[in-house]
């Protein structure tokens, strides 16, 4: 009977380890990102004017988990490598012919800061969504995409996606 019971407990002990164990995905150390969606709202500017909201989502991997800077320098600004993980190229599609857009002819920046990530347990890996918020007041473009790629502390650097482009919604037309 002993050896019956001590038996049992071992088997439930092997299966209780062999489907607790959960097999961890290996990811490249080289980030990866994906478009997911680009959405728009009206919105108001902290001087209470209307203004269009474009949210883009994307999804990330990044198999070493090295994602995300520390707080910049006093002396880091948007753009500087110490400061943005996250850069964007704009095209506008104006009378057939498409564009790029530079940071000159815009009221808002194309690099970004992703903060510090770090992956909790003994998976390296990161995985996740983030969404840029991009607010639109006086825009001279009716017709535009993004291209946008991230990179690591390491400086890797992720493949490039895009946006489709998007016909700008006129304010009048989101509502209150």
């Amino acid at each position: 009977m002993k050896r019956v019971i001590h038996t049992i407990t071992v088997l439930v002990t092997i299966i209780l380890i062999l489907f607790s164990c959960k097999k961890t995905e290996v990811y490249s150390e080289i980030p990866e990102i994906g478009y997911k969606n680009f959405l728009f709202r009206d919105t108001t500017d902290l001087l209470g004017n209307r203004s269009l909201l474009g949210v883009l989502t994307f999804t990330f991997v990044d198999g070493d988990g090295d994602l995300g800077l520390d707080q910049p320098p006093d002396t880091a600004t948007p753009g500087n490598p110490d400061y943005s993980n996250l850069f964007f190229t704009l095209f506008a599609y104006q009378n057939g012919v498409i564009s790029e857009i530079g940071e000159d002819e815009l009221e808002f920046p194309l690099a970004y800061r992703i903060p510090y990530l770090e992956p909790e347990g003994s998976d390296k890996s990161l995985k996740g969504e983030i969404e840029v918020e991009f607010i639109y007041v006086a825009f001279n473009f009716d017709t535009i995409s993004y291209d946008f790629y991230i990179t690591d502390r390491a400086g890797h650097e992720s493949n490039v996606e895009s946006t489709p482009f998007f016909i700008l919604p006129d304010l009048d037309s989101l509502g209150n």
